[in-house]
This record gives structure tokens, C-alpha cells and sequence, in this order.
């Protein structure tokens, strides 16, 4: 039986709307898992490119935060700059996306990632480009902190 899925340290509505779940961040690494549903399916009925998109994307992004996991705050937020994907298989049932850490500078990381269908086999990798920042250049948003349901 695996352990409970642990809380994201960030609300991000999108994600939650998914039904991501954070399994492990810590070191330059980071798990997401989802059991995929019906909403989450293309007109093949396997995972639609853009939920495996996301899942590469979060996982990695959150690998790439994890090294400031003592810091105040998390240290600083992270968008993704670009990002390279490759699909090789369709997606089906739960599925396992890994985000690593491969390099970082001051202001910028550099990840990898990839999904694991139920049979360990792998179903897509990313590579990508974060950018370290505190706050949104443009009307001065700032990283949104968590928020629990029925708290807002």
C-alpha cells in the first residue's frame, strides 16, 4: 500500500482540478502521481497529451523548487521558460510522472522528466527551462500561497 499523497506547497488551482498528487519532493526530485479518469482522456480514450504535458511540467517544476525547501517561503516560485516533450506511449490507469533536477544556476534550472505508465513502462519525457523569480514582472502578482478549502 503506498503512503498518502503529501500537500503541494503552492495552491495552484489547475492542478488540484487534475487531481494531481504530490508523492515526494525533496533533493532535486519530485513524484506526481494521477489515476487517470474519463475528463483526463483524449478521443482515444487514453491520457490526452496535454494532461501528461502538465504532469512533466508540475513535477519538474516542482523538482527544480525543491532545493529551497528550507528557505522562508519555499525561496523563490519558478515558470517554465520552455519546455521539449516526447510521447511514446498512450497513457493508461494511474500514471507516475518523475521530475530530476539536472542543473541550476541563480536565476535558472534545468530538469528532466518523464511518466511511467502502471507497467513501469515509460509513456513520455520532457526536458525544460525554469526561471527562478519571486514575483510576475507584469502588475505585481506574487507567488499565491496555499489555501485550504473553506479558509478563503
Amino acid at each position: 500500500m503506498s503512503k498518502p499523497p503529501l500537500q503541494f506547497p503552492v495552491y495552484i488551482p489547475f492542478v488540484e482540478q487534475l487531481g494531481l498528487e504530490l508523492h515526494s519532493m525533496g533533493d532535486g526530485r519530485a513524484e506526481l502521481r494521477v489515476d487517470l479518469s474519463e475528463g483526463h482522456l483524449n478521443s482515444w480514450e487514453v491520457a490526452h497529451g496535454g494532461v501528461l504535458m502538465t504532469m512533466l511540467d508540475v513535477a519538474m517544476a516542482h523538482a527544480a523548487r525543491s532545493i529551497h525547501m528550507k528557505a522562508e517561503g519555499m525561496g523563490p516560485g519558478v515558470v517554465t521558460v520552455e519546455m521539449k516533450t516526447s510521447f511514446m506511449r498512450p497513457g493508461e490507469g494511474e500514471l507516475r510522472a518523475l521530475g530530476k533536477l539536472l542543473h541550476r544556476s541563480t536565476t535558472m534550472a534545468f530538469c528532466e522528466g518523464s511518466i511511467l505508465g502502471e507497467d513501469g513502462q515509460l509513456v513520455a519525457h520532457a526536458t525544460a527551462t525554469f526561471k527562478y523569480l519571486r514575483a510576475l514582472p507584469t502588475q505585481g502578482r506574487a507567488l499565491k500561497a496555499l489555501q485550504r478549502r473553506g479558509s478563503e
